[in-house]
């Protein structure tokens, strides 16, 4: 298996952890986490962000096939996986230290999706150099 396979499995797996975490709170909503929560806006709220957690796992999947040049949508999608992880961070910073299961995510969201869009820039840019290269078998 070379490299940009590799990405692409690699990829094509990490997607199911947004996706699954969202549909799962799409489908259960905030009482899938803590039963008890009364408030039907703090539940509407979630659903739509599990929502949004359900489409970039989606969006994680649309790059894999041509992996090596979805660097923009991986880049972005990279950013706004990390704005969530800085804000669960200043959660964690003005409320406490959450479940380990949260701070699981904070990993992935802050060290594993940066690492994963270093790898398919890589990946990138080695398709784009030999892409670059001449034909060794065509005539000069």
């Amino acid at each position: 298996m070379n490299e940009r396979q590799a990405l692409q499995r690699v990829v094509a797996a990490g997607a199911v952890i947004p996706f699954a975490a969202g549909l799962y709170g799409v489908l259960f909503g905030v009482n899938g986490l803590s039963s008890g929560v009364e408030s039907v806006s703090t539940d509407s709220h979630f659903r739509y962000l599990s929502g949004l957690l359900a489409g970039i796992g989606i969006l994680f999947w649309t790059c894999v096939p041509d992996i090596e040049a979805k660097g923009r949508l991986f880049r972005f999608l990279t950013l706004v996986v990390g704005l969530g992880g800085l804000a669960r961070l200043l959660g964690l910073y003005l409320t406490g230290i959450p479940s380990l299961t949260m701070l699981g995510a904070l990993g992935v969201e802050l060290v594993v999706t940066p690492l994963l869009c270093l790898w398919q820039m890589r990946v990138a840019t080695k398709a784009r150099d030999a892409a670059a290269l001449p034909d060794p078998g065509a005539d000069v």
